[in-house]
């Protein structure tokens, strides 16, 4: 078995740390169970560009399980958890690429490994993967079956593939099922964002004017959380609907160039790129902080805050906080950035809860599950998670949490199928 890996010698407390997170995700656990005995992905290869995370690792396992050959890379630089990395070869005989603080040439060296295997399934979380592959191995994407794919992100640039006629197979969007994208998005972005930024700052939110930049469910996580720990919380938004629901929601919304000024901590969840440019640090208070939810380092344009503040005038202050001196006209500016601008949840914490990781990767095993039992007739489009699929891990998640719900008699049914019974 092949892999790149940290150390191999961190296996044992990886080991410990996925069984911590295997208790807290029994909905995947009852799927693996299933899995083991029926093997729906026997004789597939399974190519899985993800954060090797303790979660993770639980759907891999849930993936093998199901008779699948894993091989897994990770989907960002700095997500990688590298004692769930040597867990994973030494413990689950499962080829891992990865390397928490990976440069670019080797982040996508551990892509094509994974590509390498010849993979009959994708899995991907933002589209590197599938975009590799399809740009530079095109004579791979007849042996694959299917994909899935994790993220906002990922999604957006699937279905602009779709759009040009460029996809080459089937691809589930499993972040639009609402068992991921309400929950995950919302509850794990949410949470998990402000345990990055208080881990890597160690700052007190409360009495902060906390800027959060896009107002889709992953900015509401932020916001609810961030106001719920005392925060100010100002949201900024392109979207007239999403800019008025905040507003609905209590918060003050403005333009960034306004928020720019006022803002203590600022938060990109927007999924775009140049969110916080140079017109932005110029305006910033000093001590400003700076973090991205965004799947990809680009939110924050870190070029141009390069370039105000480069030479000494640019420092390492805490293990995951960069300082930059930003000449301002009342003088120098600090302004910090997190995690280099990536994943903040990933980059300076532990990413998502298990308990919010379980629906997301229920999603995960059963759609690639879906897509090998209906490949003979799945066109190469994205698909959404089919309503079966969706309703049954919402059923599994309360069943698990000992939580019950009423049923429909036969009367109401036939009262909500008919059109006679009015006023």
């Amino acid at each position: 078995m092949q892999y790149d890996i940290a150390d191999i010698s961190l296996a044992e407390l990886g080991r410990q740390r996925i069984e911590w997170a295997d208790v807290n995700m029994p909905v995947l656990a009852s799927i693996r169970a299933r899995f083991a005995k029926e093997r729906p992905l026997e004789g597939h290869t399974v190519a899985a560009c993800m954060h090797i995370t303790t979660e993770t690792a639980n759907l891999l396992r849930t993936l093998k399980a199901a008779g699948a050959t894993v091989i897994a890379c990770a989907s960002n630089p700095l997500s990688t958890q590298d004692d769930v990395a040597a867990s994973l070869v030494k413990n689950d005989g499962i080829s891992v690429y990865a390397i928490k603080g990976e440069n670019a040439k080797s982040y996508y060296s551990h892509i094509d490994a994974a590509l390498d295997a010849r993979p009959t399934i994708t899995m991907d979380d933002g589209c590197d993967l599938v975009t590799r592959l399809h740009k530079e191995r095109p004579s791979q994407i007849a042996e694959v079956v299917a994909g899935t794919e994790e993220t906002t992100t990922g999604v957006i640039r699937l279905k602009a593939m779709e759009a040009d006629g460029a996809l080459g197979y089937p691809i589930v969007a499993v972040n639009d099922a609402d068992t991921k994208h309400m929950f995950d998005n919302r509850y794990g972005t949410g949470q998990s964002t402000l345990d990055g930024v208080i881990r890597a700052t160690n700052v007190l939110l409360a009495g902060k004017v906390l800027v959060v930049a896009g107002y889709g469910y992953c900015g509401k996580g932020v916001a609810s959380r961030a106001s719920g720990l005392g925060a100010q919380v100002v949201v900024t938004e392109i979207n007239p609907l999403r800019a008025l629901e905040a507003v609905m929601d209590g918060f003050r919304v403005e333009s960034m160039d306004v928020a720019a000024a006022e803002g203590d901590i600022f938060i990109t969840v927007t999924g775009n790129r140049d969110v916080l440019v140079k017109e932005h640090f110029l305006k910033m208070k000093d001590g400003a902080i700076l973090a991205n939810s965004g799947h990809f380092d680009i939110e924050i344009d870190l070029e141009a805050l390069g370039k105000l503040a480069s030479g000494e005038r640019r420092r390492q202050v805490r293990p995951m906080v960069e300082e930059f001196l930003v000449p301002q006209a009342a003088g120098d500016a600090r302004v910090m950035v997190i995690a280099e601008g990536r994943l903040v949840n990933l980059g300076a914490a532990e990413g998502h809860p298990a308990n919010v990781m379980d629906m997301s990767f229920a999603n995960q095993a059963l759609a690639a599950e879906w897509a090998v039992l209906n490949r003979n007739i799945l066109e190469p489009k994205v698909y959404d998670v089919p309503d079966d699929i969706d309703q049954g891990i919402a059923a599994l998640k309360l069943e698990t949490m000992g939580i019950k719900i009423d049923r429909l008699t036969g009367r109401q049914k036939e009262y909500l199928s008919s059109w006679h019974t009015g006023t």
